[in-house]
C-alpha cells in the first residue's frame, strides 16, 4: 500500500461516530471490551467489529489477559494531539464554543 491508501484507511477507520467514541474513551487509557461496551447501545460482537477496523488501521492495539481483551491507542500522544488539533479546527471553522 502507498501512503495515500494508508491515509484513506486511517481516515475511514475514524469515519464512524462509534469509532470516534471508542478512540476518545481510549485516550484516557487502556480498557477491556466490557468497559468499552458500558455506554454503547449495541452488541459486543458489533463493538468487536468496530475495534477490528481500528486495529487494522493501526489506531488501536490489543492484548489478552485471561479471558479479557484490553485495547489501547497505539500511538497515544500523537492521536491525542491529532484529536486536539481537529477539535480546535472545528471550533474555529464553525465558530463553536464548547
Amino acid at each position: 500500500m502507498d501512503l495515500n491508501e494508508l491515509e484513506v484507511k486511517f481516515f475511514k477507520a475514524l469515519a464512524h461516530p462509534i469509532r470516534i467514541k471508542i478512540v476518545k474513551k481510549l485516550l484516557f487509557g487502556e480498557l477491556c471490551v466490557c468497559d468499552l461496551n458500558d455506554d454503547i447501545d449495541f452488541s459486543q460482537s458489533n463493538l468487536s467489529q468496530h475495534l477490528k477496523i481500528l486495529k487494522d488501521a493501526r489506531i488501536v492495539t490489543s492484548r489478552k489477559e485471561g479471558l479479557k481483551v484490553h485495547y489501547s491507542i497505539e500511538n497515544l500522544e500523537k492521536i491525542r494531539k491529532s484529536f486536539q488539533l481537529i477539535e480546535e479546527l472545528i471550533r474555529e471553522t464553525w465558530d463553536i464554543k464548547f
